[in-house]
């Protein structure tokens, strides 16, 4: 039940992509501190599952689109936090980096700023940078400077890869995995430091609670670094496949590119998801992405948040069980 001791007692926040896998997280951790939620996303009616992790009548969902700034400053009447989640891992359709990650996150800011509200947090990623050879990540900067621009108390969270439950990364190399013979690597030596999604939303949470410093930008990291093949062989380990990894050279790795984006087209869209790959996600993966010295040494980290980042393998053993052959029951076969 809802307290007047929690953070949130009483209080409404709007969640920008709350609907989406990192979201379902952050409007759990927010509805446990006492936040009424509003969950701001394009289908509402696919946001309905969520309502059950508050009381009744604690979270609801509203339609907004970061292309209509009369939605946006909508879902924001009467908040007293917002955070904003919106974001892609590869353009497609009308869904563009600069749309999302720029346009989209000026606009959210601009009605942060309008409605008054100094209680707001920005998802970006560890990597932004508006000099990097990658939209993506340039993208991701661009959005960064405009919310700080509108917004100059507002914190900036930076994770790295986010994994858990419904994540894109692990799930997408145990699906793999099941599917060729060979994993080929593009980046096998570039090193990352997964992050739980349930910690990120507690250093959300935390952050509307006014536990993070104003106008901060933190970079979220798990215990654990470790290059891509060690990540993949971890993922093999558990899902109990045999695989050959095959490293593959990042200029091979743009031709690859082209041809896998070039199926997908061609599919109409039927080429499986999982073994896509873009251009532009060849060349996030010449950079590493790690929290930085810099970061560490100013207490902006989960650490510095009082978060104790959870391991990878205290978490995905559980999701990744059912992509063994017979299944997370496969000691309990009957012989």
């Amino acid at each position: 039940m809802m307290g007047g001791d929690r953070a949130g007692a009483d209080q409404l926040a709007t969640v920008f992509g709350g609907s989406g896998f990192v979201g379902r997280y952050v409007v759990r951790a927010l509805a446990r501190d006492g936040w009424r939620v509003r969950i701001a996303c394009r289908r509402p009616d696919l946001a309905a599952h969520l309502q059950p992790l508050g009381d009744a009548g604690q979270i609801h969902a509203v339609q907004a689109n970061l292309r209509y700034s009369e939605s946006i400053a909508a879902a924001l009447r009467g908040a007293d936090a917002a955070v904003n989640l919106v974001g892609i891992l590869a353009e497609g359709g009308r869904q563009s980096f600069a749309g999302v990650h720029v346009q989209g996150a000026r606009a959210v800011a601009e009605a942060v700023r309008a409605a008054g509200i100094s209680r707001f947090v920005h998802v970006s990623a560890i990597g932004a940078d508006a000099n990097s050879a990658s939209a993506y990540a340039r993208s991701k900067a661009a959005g960064e400077a405009a919310v700080r621009d509108l917004v100059s108390c507002a914190v900036i969270l930076r994770p790295s890869v986010i994994f858990g439950p419904e994540d894109d990364f692990f799930n997408r190399f145990a699906a793999m995995a099941r599917l060729l013979p060979l994993l080929p690597l593009v980046g096998a030596k570039t090193r990352f430091q997964p992050v739980f999604v349930g910690d990120v939303a507690q250093a959300t949470a935390l952050a509307l609670a006014g536990k993070a410093a104003a106008g901060a930008t933190y970079e979220l990291g798990g215990p654990q670094v470790k290059s891509l093949r060690e990540l993949v062989e971890y993922v093999l380990a558990v899902t109990q496949r045999h695989r050959r990894l095959v490293a593959i050279p990042f200029g091979s790795a743009k031709l690859v590119a082209g041809a896998t984006q070039l199926l997908r087209k061609l599919s109409l869209g039927l080429f499986p998801k999982s073994l896509s790959l873009t251009g532009d996600q060849v060349e996030l993966l010449r950079c590493d992405n790690v929290v930085s010295e810099q970061a560490k040494s100013a207490g902006l980290t989960l650490e510095g948040l009082g978060i104790a980042p959870q391991a990878i393998g205290a978490i995905a053993p559980a999701y990744l069980y059912r992509f063994r052959k017979s299944g997370q029951y496969q000691a309990q076969r009957i012989a």
